[in-house]
């Protein structure tokens, strides 16, 4: 069965920018979507998200799973799929505005690094990598993405004007039609 998961960034919720617009949007194509509350996103931390995320015995990740995550939403998601067992590929990850270190000096970031990242896992457990990324994101370099694109084989969308993709910097933000495009592609 088709199947999504949505993780959203620091200090947000399930119900914040558009999150909900695209779990809506997802179940009318008939997937599964589980969008958690990731707990305390004050304070990332990679085991802590996935011991939550890997306990949750109703949701399997498999090769139907599409991950999408936002910010340090898709930091979790790289930090996940690293951990997935060896026969476990999901179909699919659309990471938006991602990083992948903690140069942007942030203290409630610090925790997502603890373990590096293993790109030849991370390649290994997914079939397709896509980054969205906004060229005047006020929060994460353009670069940060273009690294990740490079070590992850991944394809690096680049769009225009579209700060970081959260009603902070557009408000409308609550719906996110481009993305709902690329998941469908």
């Amino acid at each position: 069965m088709k199947n999504s998961l949505i993780l959203h960034g620091t200090d947000a919720t399930t119900k914040d920018h558009w999150f909900g617009w695209l779990k809506d949007e997802l179940e009318a194509d008939g997937f599964k979507v589980w969008v958690p509350d990731l707990p305390q996103a004050n304070k990332q931390n990679s085991k802590r998200y996935n011991d939550f995320l890997l306990a949750q015995k109703d949701f399997v990740i498999d090769d139907e799973t599409i991950m999408i995550g936002h910010s340090s939403g898709a930091v979790a998601i790289l930090g996940l799929l690293q951990e997935l067992p060896d026969d476990v590929t999901i179909k699919k990850a659309i990471l938006v505005g991602a990083f992948h270190n903690n140069d942007l000096g942030w203290e409630s970031l610090e925790e997502l690094f603890e373990k590096p990242f293993d790109f030849a896992s991370i390649k290994q457990h997914a079939k397709q990598i896509t980054f969205i990324h906004s060229d005047n994101d006020p929060y994460i370099p353009l670069e940060q993405a273009e690294y990740l694109a490079e070590k992850l084989d991944g394809e690096l969308i680049i769009l225009e004007g579209q700060g970081h993709f959260n009603t902070g910097s557009d408000p409308k933000f609550t719906k996110f039609p481009y993305l709902l495009d690329v998941i469908r592609d």
